[in-house]
C-alpha cells in the first residue's frame, strides 16, 4: 500500500495468530447472562453464592485495601440458589472436556450432600453440565444425580444417562440458556420439552 509522500507500508495484515483460549464464553458466565436476565424481567431471582473466604493479610495502598492473603473458611455448598415460582432453587454448574462421560470426581461430596438435603426438603435441586467438546448442555435433576450414585460404582456419568434422563439446554441469545423453561416443564408434570 502507497501512503502520500511515498511512504511504503509493508506490514501483512492478519499476521497475529488468533486465540482461541476465550472463544467460549464459558458455562458459568452464560448462566450469570441468564440470571441476570431472569431478574431484570422479574422471573427469577436465582444469584451465584460467594464463597467463603478468611482474610488474613491485607495491604493499604492509595487509600485502597488489597487483599494479600486469605483461605476458604469452609467447603462451599453448590454454585448458584435462589427463588423462582415460591419455590426454592439450588443447582451447580460443571464443565468437562470429555466426550463421552462426565468425572463424579468433578463434583464434590459435600455438593452431592447439598443436592440430596435440598431435595429431601422440597426444594428443586439440580445440576447442568456443560460437554465443552460436544457443545451440549445438560440439565440433571438432583434426584437423578442421586439415584446414579447411589446405585452405581462407576466414577463417571455417561453421556448416553444424561441424554435418556437429562433435559438438553440448547445456547440462545436472551436468555443465553433457558433452563427454567424445563424447570416449568417439571413443576407442570411434562417432559414434552426433553430433546
Amino acid at each position: 500500500m502507497n501512503y502520500p509522500k511515498g511512504i511504503k507500508n509493508n506490514t501483512i495484515i492478519n499476521k497475529i495468530p488468533p486465540r482461541y483460549d476465550n472463544r467460549g464464553m464459558g458455562l458459568e458466565n452464560d448462566i450469570n447472562l441468564t440470571n441476570q436476565y431472569y431478574i431484570d424481567i422479574k422471573k427469577a431471582y436465582i444469584y451465584k453464592k460467594p464463597t467463603p473466604i478468611q482474610v488474613t493479610k491485607i495491604e493499604y495502598k492509595n487509600n485502597s485495601m488489597i487483599i494479600k492473603e486469605g483461605f476458604f473458611k469452609e467447603p462451599s455448598t453448590t454454585d448458584y440458589n435462589g427463588l423462582y415460582n415460591g419455590k426454592y432453587i439450588d443447582f451447580e454448574a460443571k464443565e468437562t472436556n470429555n466426550k463421552t462421560s462426565f468425572p463424579l470426581d468433578n463434583i464434590h461430596k459435600h455438593q452431592i450432600e447439598h443436592i440430596r438435603n435440598v431435595i429431601n426438603n422440597k426444594g428443586i435441586g439440580f445440576i447442568i453440565v456443560r460437554f465443552n467438546k460436544l457443545n451440549k448442555n445438560f440439565l440433571l435433576l438432583g434426584k437423578d444425580l442421586i439415584y446414579f450414585i447411589d446405585n452405581n460404582i462407576r466414577k463417571s456419568i455417561p453421556l448416553n444417562y444424561f441424554i435418556d434422563k437429562g433435559f438438553l439446554i440448547e445456547n440462545n441469545y436472551l436468555p443465553r440458556l433457558d433452563y427454567l423453561k424445563i424447570i416449568d416443564n417439571i413443576l407442570g408434570g411434562t417432559k414434552n420439552d426433553k430433546k
